[in-house]
C-alpha cells in the first residue's frame, strides 16, 4: 500500500473531512478522491459509506485505520531517527490565549516528562487560525476548542461559559448590560447574544475581542460584563450569579495532532498526554 495514500486516509479519519484532509496533505480534493479510489481498488473493499450527506468509514475502513496509523508511526519514527541521528526534538505547539494561563502549562509539563530533549516552540492565535496552520503543516500539536458535534482531537477537559465582572462593577439585574464578548465564531458569542435577545434584556456590545487578555482588560476597567470559559478566568474576575442572564454552553478543550509526514510527535504520545492530563484534575 502506498504510504502517501495511507497518510491521506488517516488525515480523513482524524478530521472527518476530505477538504481538511486535502489541506493537510497539500493536495487537491480531486487528487485525494483519486488516491482513495486507488486504495479501495487495491484492497478490493469500499473504505467509505454514505451516512446521510456525509461519508463515514465502512467496516473495512475502520479496520484499515488501525493498521494505517501503526504503519505511518513506524515509518515516521524510522525517518526521524535516521534523519536526525538523535539530538533535540523540536515541537511546534500552539493554543488560543484563552488557555495559555491554565491548560498550556500542564500540557508543557507533560511534554517535558515524555520527551527528554525538547525544543518547544509555542505560539498563540484563535482556534480557527490554529486549525488552518495545523492543516498546512505549520504546527505539530494544538490545544483547541473542539468544533460542535465533533469527535476531533484528544479530550483534555470541559469548561462551562460564565458571565464575569470586576469586583467593583455595580451590577444591577435591570440595568442595560454592557458586554465584552469574543468574536462571532465563538460559541459563547452566539449563545449570549441570542439569549439576551430572547430574554428582551437591553444590552450593548462594548467590543468583540480576539483575545482573552483584551476582554478581561475591559472587564477589569469596569467597562463591561464579560463572557468567557470558566477555565479562562485567570484574573480573579467575579462570577455574575444573576439567574435571568442566559445560560452559556459547555465547551470541550482538546489536543489536535497534525498528520504531516515529519511531525516529531507520535499520535500515541498525544493520546498518552491527553490521558495523563485528565489525571491532574
Amino acid at each position: 500500500m502506498d504510504l502517501d495514500a495511507l497518510r491521506t486516509f488517516c488525515a480523513f479519519v482524524e478530521t472527518g473531512s476530505f477538504t481538511r484532509a486535502a489541506q493537510q496533505v497539500c493536495r487537491t480534493q480531486s487528487a485525494v478522491s483519486m488516491q482513495m479510489k486507488k486504495l479501495e481498488q487495491e484492497l478490493g473493499n469500499p473504505l467509505f459509506i454514505k451516512q446521510g450527506r456525509q461519508l463515514v468509514l465502512s467496516t473495512s475502513g475502520v479496520h484499515l485505520a488501525s493498521y494505517a496509523k501503526q504503519l505511518l508511526a513506524l515509518h515516521d519514527e524510522a525517518y526521524k531517527q535516521l534523519k536526525t541521528g538523535g539530538g533535540q526534538t523540536r515541537v511546534r505547539l500552539a493554543c488560543p490565549d484563552d488557555y495559555a494561563g491554565t491548560v498550556l502549562p500542564k500540557v508543557v509539563a507533560l511534554l517535558h516528562q515524555h520527551i527528554t530533549q525538547l525544543d518547544l516552540q509555542i505560539s498563540c492565535a484563535p482556534t480557527n487560525q490554529l486549525k488552518a496552520q495545523l492543516d498546512q503543516g505549520l504546527l505539530d500539536i494544538v490545544i483547541a476548542t473542539r468544533s460542535p458535534n465533533s469527535e476531533e482531537g484528544y479530550f483534555l477537559q470541559s469548561s462551562k461559559g460564565v458571565w464575569v465582572k470586576s469586583a467593583e462593577f455595580n451590577y444591577q439585574a435591570d440595568m442595560p448590560l454592557p458586554v465584552a464578548i469574543f468574536q462571532r465564531d465563538c460559541k459563547f458569542h452566539q449563545a449570549a447574544v441570542e439569549g439576551l435577545l430572547k430574554a428582551e434584556r437591553q444590552f450593548n456590545i462594548i467590543a468583540c475581542c480576539g483575545s482573552v487578555s483584551a476582554l478581561t482588560a475591559l472587564v477589569k476597567a469596569n467597562l463591561a460584563v464579560g463572557v468567557l470559559a470558566e477555565v479562562s478566568n485567570t484574573q480573579e474576575l467575579v462570577l455574575v450569579t444573576d439567574s435571568t442572564l442566559p445560560p452559556l454552553p459547555v465547551i470541550d478543550i482538546v489536543l489536535l495532532h497534525a498528520n504531516h509526514t515529519h511531525n516529531p510527535i507520535k499520535r500515541e504520545l498525544v493520546k498518552l498526554i491527553a490521558a495523563d492530563y485528565a489525571l491532574t484534575f
